[in-house]
């Protein structure tokens, strides 16, 4: 609390204005105006005597001001560099996740393209030290993948026409994505 704040006035008060205020607030802490709080009226009245003190004097309220107003570009400094430090370290625990879920990503797209199943993918994210909801999530939508790939090239291989083993040979290999691994091959940069 700024002694402004005590005498109950603010920071460009004039002298009478400060006077009234020590005035006002000297007969409300007054010892003898707050029987059974005397302990507690001692130690404001003393406090109010003692902003008035050096509100009063125009050589000390001009020293206290500028000392103020040092302490506060002090603080503020030292505020802003902690507020700082944290939302660095925000940033970096964020990257760090990040980079967690997008390894857990590719060791569970790993196994499922060497045929296991889901419950085969969340073992192996829980041995990679992936937290077991994250593990869940990571496996069921890699596995979903994984089950739509398979849907999509059974439905490809039933509309391919028959042919023979030579036009087979001849037959461009290339592959258009589904939505679903589209979004993924956007999320990630997995090409598969």
């Amino acid at each position: 609390m700024t002694l402004y704040a005590t005498l109950g006035v603010e920071s460009d008060a004039t002298l009478d204005e400060i006077k009234r205020a020590y005035r006002r607030a000297a007969m409300k802490w007054h010892p003898d105006r707050n029987p059974g709080r005397e302990a507690e009226a001692h130690l404001a009245f003393q406090e109010i005597r003692d902003a008035y003190a050096i509100l009063s004097d125009e050589t000390q309220r001009r020293v206290y001001d500028d000392v103020f107003a040092q302490e506060m570009r002090r603080w503020q400094a030292e505020h802003a560099a902690q507020e700082e430090q944290e939302q660095a370290a925000q940033r970096e625990a964020q990257r760090l996740a990040q980079e967690h879920y997008e390894k857990m990503v590719v060791i569970a797209m790993r196994f499922a393209d060497d045929g296991h199943n889901r419950d085969v993918l969340f073992g192996v994210l829980l041995g990679h030290d992936c937290e077991a909801e994250l593990a869940g999530r990571i496996a069921d939508s890699v596995w979903a993948l994984q089950e739509s790939r398979k849907a999509q090239q059974e439905a490809e291989e039933e509309a391919a026409p028959e042919i023979g083993p030579e036009e087979d040979a001849a037959k461009p290999t290339s592959r258009h994505p589904g939505a679903f691994e589209s979004f993924w091959q956007g999320l990630f940069g997995i090409r598969t």
